[in-house]
């Protein structure tokens, strides 16, 4: 996206595990916020950004360590009002004249309760409740002395400079998270802060939609786009907003590996052809990626198989539109902020990524993102602002490789078909108890054993499954769905009944971390 036209509040990431709830609260409050690592931000950076107001975060360092992370002076400068969090406390005591002195008994990790001053600050005005409140604290360091111009407005038992402020210059500072969900009025102090620094909150899915739509003409102009459509409300939401920006210059392409679910691949393309009215190729090519997958059983080898396939196969259709220089996918904002490593140096490879992110580069296109700056809760948002159905709006997440990492083993054609309608019977009796809504994602796994059942008088050889369902916010940790034991031995009643091929049921309650929503 080109420079938004909104009032703008910049986070510096100091590398906190939790930065990006601080962005999903002010999106919450309708402002517009972005996050950008300490070491990308100078007083140049600073200056172009232009933001009404800038938020240090927490993170792992110590400030009392030589090199450790800082903002650039030039922050305390700009004439906006700052509020600094945890670390990001620590570092303005550090920088404006205050001290900070390493644990010593003053270390606090988990729930603690702040307590007033009982003098009056607009950051937490209409906050404490009976003079106390709850709050999640993780430091070791502590402020030791606050910095001139600073005053106390809230203590806690190991943290007694929990809340500080400067009112002339409008700087804050808080010990505590208020961003994470065990600081349950948490919300109320953004909001505080917002309205201090003079936020309009305009920043709305029809402004966006109003934006995104003249971004994306500018940025294409008379040249071709292609898009990969899933059925997924990510790429959903795209070619839709793609679209509506530029017609018939849009082409979508689904792609058919025989890996999709029951009845998807008709639903999917009669929606888009017969509502949207966009060109939309149908890709057959379950053959091509059935056969490449065949004998194969690591997770890893079967989902770059995948990929590559998919690479192959839009590059054919590609090659078949003329003019197409673009390719529209539906990144989102957390997948920007992931990108960007904190400290610079490698992470571990728990798995490939579900998307086919080497498309652009392989393919020689220019990529097209108009969702880059949305979180998943504010596409659903915009795509109830476009007119998307309720139904493809509120469909739980479906990978790229499909149900081939809900197949562990070797992937055969009989396997998918016992997958599919275990699956269909799952999601069926999901949506009889109305609880759909409120699953983040459910999914049904077929086992690479048999098992010896017993039904009527006879024996019986076949597959177990397993039931996942989970919640989540935005599926970086996950946690199981508490089913009734009720629904559970409902549902597995049917399945071992109504799919021909499965003779045991069982329930994964394995939250993430440590495993992962999906088996492969």
């Amino acid at each position: 996206m080109t420079k938004s036209t909104h009032d703008r509040l910049l986070i510096i990431d100091f590398g906190s595990q939790v930065t990006q709830l601080i962005a999903r609260r002010l999106r919450e409050l309708n402002v517009y916020c972005e996050v950008h690592p300490f070491q990308n931000v100078t007083e140049k950076f600073i200056i172009n950004f232009e933001p009404k107001a800038i938020i240090f975060s927490g993170g792992p360092a110590s400030v009392i360590d030589k090199d450790s992370p800082r903002p650039p002076k030039a922050a305390f400068d700009f004439g906006v009002p700052i509020l600094g969090i945890c670390y990001g406390q620590q570092v303005m005591m550090e920088m404006l004249g205050g001290k900070v002195e390493r644990g010593h008994g003053t270390a606090e990790f988990g729930r603690a309760y702040v307590t007033s001053s009982a003098q009056n600050l607009d950051l937490i005005e209409n906050w404490f409740e009976n003079d106390r409140e709850q709050v999640w604290m993780s430091h070791g360091d502590h402020v030791s002395q606050i910095a001139p111009g600073f005053e106390v407005y809230g203590t806690s038992p190991n943290a007694p400079f929990a809340i500080i402020a400067d009112t002339d210059r409008r700087f804050y500072a808080v010990q505590f998270h208020p961003e994470v969900h065990h600081t349950p009025s948490g919300a109320k102090l953004y909001e505080n802060f917002v309205r201090v620094a003079g936020f309009s909150g305009d920043w709305t899915m029809g402004a966006y939609r109003e934006q995104a739509i003249d971004t994306i003409r500018k940025e294409v102009g008379d040249k071709k786009v292609i898009c990969g459509l899933s059925g997924g409300v990510d790429s959903s939401v795209t070619a839709v907003l793609v679209h509506e920006a530029i017609g018939d210059q849009l082409t979508c392409v689904f792609v058919d590996h025989g890996l999709l679910r029951k009845n998807e691949a008709s639903e999917v393309v009669r929606m888009f052809r017969e509502n949207y009215h966009m060109p939309l190729i149908n890709a057959q090519e379950e053959e091509l990626f059935l056969g490449a997958l065949e004998g194969q059983s690591d997770p890893e080898t079967k989902r770059k198989i995948i990929g590559g396939l998919f690479i192959d196969v839009f590059q054919k259709y590609a090659d078949q539109i003329e003019g197409a220089e673009f390719l529209a996918q539906g990144t989102l904002y957390p997948d920007v902020i992931e990108s960007v490593s904190f400290s610079g140096g490698p992470s571990v490879t728990i798995k490939s990524h579900h998307n086919v992110g080497g498309l652009p580069g392989k393919m020689g296109l220019k990529l097209v993102e108009p969702l880059r700056d949305l979180f998943k809760d504010e596409v659903r948002a915009l795509g109830h602002e476009l007119g998307l159905p309720d139904s493809f709006i509120g469909r739980h997440p479906f990978p790229g490789p499909g149900l081939a990492i809900r197949c562990p083993g070797e992937i055969t054609r009989q396997k998918l078909d016992i997958l599919r309608e275990a699956d269909a019977v799952f999601i069926d009796q999901i949506q009889r108890y109305r609880l759909y809504d409120d699953i983040w994602q459910a999914f049904v796994v077929i086992l690479p054993v048999r098992t010896v059942g017993v039904m009527g008088d006879g024996r019986t050889y076949d597959f177990a499954c397993v039931l996942r369902a989970v919640t989540s916010v935005d599926g970086m940790t996950a946690d199981y769905y508490p089913f009734s034991h009720e629904f559970l031995g409902e549902t597995a009643t049917r399945i071992i009944n109504e799919v021909q091929g499965i003779n045991r049921v069982t329930y994964d309650i394995t939250s993430k971390p440590p495993g992962t929503i999906e088996w492969e």
